[in-house]
């Protein structure tokens, strides 16, 4: 058995904690089969690479200090080079030689020899605690600029070609959103349109939709951010509990946003270090809530009226969406509970996977259909009554009592049990 545990941590150690070194100047990669000459550019990728600071460890993968990739692709070649995101937090770090900057799910704590009253002030003069720039989720373009980005209010300009870290770029001073996510879309018309959540503004808390035009073709030196414009605003449910969410769908007209029951609980985040816990553990899935589904047009930027809605699940993907016949289509990954986050926490990776207590996570690929038929949200319509009308999946739509639309997915696969 403890070679047996041996292994488990071993095989962990490779996969996910072990520190990545950088590759920075670019190397020839060997190429098995045959790439087409006309490929041609660049792939950036980015992710968690570094997971010890000194004698300290993060608590989660998706901690991990960000690592920036490029693979460039000419005349059926192949070069990759690697360096670490330069952020305030890795240089923070890398100084002390020990984790100083908070991240999701691994609380720092400051220098004990530092004056603890200062850094009391510095969380308690915010109701939304400052956060880490510790992008390492993905790559956003916007305009002709590149950023690495998390799920924070803080982005990083990063040179393409060279992956150098450029300047720290505050979402606030643009838009007012504290959180945003990832996964922007992009349309046929070159604009970046995104979503964040702003806490407590002018007393509300609400989801807002943003769009970032192109580079502006006499001023391309302007970064394309200073033109942001606020598409819509959707007030939250609860004001001190939004929803977290990792990404949303879009279709030529709409987006379509889920407001799962998945809540981040702002007075226990803002107070997070003074009770020595990390801020996922201020996240609560609601399983006796409703999981709302704003549909957004984007011609009208307005919220469609109608309410519609699913139970209780949680989501961080979408996978496709498009209109079809008066009626939106969109796939999403969902679970039936916030397990998969816990799953990446170190300790549970390292679990022996006999474990009973080993958690599980079960992926469902859910195909919902909404409805925009204007006639069949009059009052005529019958309680009860499939308001879908495609023929190719078997998701309905039924109005209820209330006069909100409830929607029932199809379920078009099941993922396997995963054991970690």
């Amino acid at each position: 058995m403890e070679s047996k545990n041996a292994l488990v941590e071993s095989v962990v150690d490779v996969i996910f904690c072990a520190n990545r070194s950088e590759c920075p100047e670019p190397v020839k990669a060997e190429v098995q089969g045959q790439i087409p000459k006309w490929l041609q550019g660049t792939l950036l990728r980015n992710g968690p690479g570094k997971h010890t600071v000194g004698d300290m460890s993060y608590n989660h993968w998706f901690d991990g200090l960000a690592l920036l990739h490029s693979f460039t692709f000419k005349d059926g070649e192949v070069y990759y080079r690697s360096k670490f995101l330069r952020s305030d937090t890795y240089n923070s770090n890398m100084e002390a030689n020990r984790i100083v900057v908070s991240e999701f799910g691994t609380m720092a704590y400051p220098d004990p020899c530092k004056n603890i009253f200062s850094k009391a002030f510095t969380y308690l003069s915010h109701v939304v605690p400052e956060f880490t720039d510790n992008c390492l989720i993905n790559i956003i373009n916007y305009g002709n600029d590149y950023y690495a980005s998390s799920e924070t209010n803080f982005i990083r300009k990063i040179d393409p070609s060279t992956l150098e870290t450029l300047e720290k770029v505050d979402y606030l001073k643009y838009v007012t959103v504290n959180l945003a996510t990832s996964h922007p879309h992009y349309d046929s018309a070159g604009n970046t349109l995104n979503m964040g959540t702003s806490i407590g503004d002018k007393g509300k808390t609400k989801y807002t939709v943003f769009k970032i035009p192109p580079a502006s073709a006499d001023n391309e030196k302007k970064s394309p951010l200073k033109n942001a414009e606020v598409l819509c605003s959707i007030p939250a449910h609860r004001l001190l509990s939004p929803s977290y969410y990792h990404s949303f769908g879009m279709t030529e007209n709409y987006i379509i946003f889920i407001e799962q029951p998945l809540k981040l609980d702002i007075l226990k985040m803002a107070t997070a270090f003074f009770r020595g816990v990390n801020w996922a553990s201020c996240i609560d899935f609601n399983n006796d809530e409703k999981t709302w589904i704003h549909i957004i047009d984007k011609r009208t930027k307005k919220p469609v009226p109608v309410k519609f809605y699913t139970d209780a699940l949680v989501t961080y993907h979408h996978i496709n969406a498009y209109e079809e016949e008066g009626h939106i289509v969109f796939d999403i990954i969902a679970y039936k509970d916030n397990n998969l986050y816990e799953m990446f926490y170190a300790a549970n990776l390292r679990k022996d996977l006999s474990e009973e207590s080993v958690l599980t996570s079960i992926p469902t690929c859910k195909r919902f259909v909404i409805p925009l038929q204007e006639e069949k949200f009059s009052k005529n319509a019958d309680v009860g009554v499939n308001l879908v009308k495609l023929p190719t999946t078997t998701a309905r739509a039924t109005k209820d009592k209330n006069g909100e639309i409830a929607c029932h997915p199809e379920d078009l696969c099941e993922g396997i049990y995963i054991y970690i």
